[in-house]
């Protein structure tokens, strides 16, 4: 359950600026959405501690992906392995819309 949970924050915030457009909801969802943006960087080390936890499902999946762009800002500062999870996080960036919606959808889907 926690990691659904995670999913849908982690989902939203990778939707910061795109969830404007849903009708009704979009302009509240936004407002949520960057607030936990301002928690980015602490949302995507859990989310991406959340998702190699749990590999062996799509949830864990698209967490690790979030993860690292959510990340991306302090990728660099990782021993070894920084600079290429930074090339890594910097490819995934310019899909972020499509993992944050796959991202929210796995973690609604979960939750019931």
């Amino acid at each position: 359950m926690l990691v659904d949970i995670f999913a849908i924050i982690a989902g939203l915030v990778l939707l910061t600026g795109v969830l404007g457009v849903i009708p009704a909801l979009g302009e509240h969802l936004e407002k949520l959405a960057k607030w936990l943006g301002s928690f980015q960087t602490i949302i995507g080390i859990i989310a991406l501690l959340l998702g190699i936890f749990n590999l062996g499902s799509l949830s864990g999946i698209m967490l690790v992906l979030a993860g690292l762009i959510l990340m991306m800002g302090i990728l660099p500062a990782i021993p070894a392995l920084g600079e290429h999870l930074e090339k890594l996080a910097k490819i995934l960036a310019g899909v972020q819309v499509p993992i944050g919606v796959i991202t929210l959808i796995v973690g609604l889907l979960g939750l019931f």
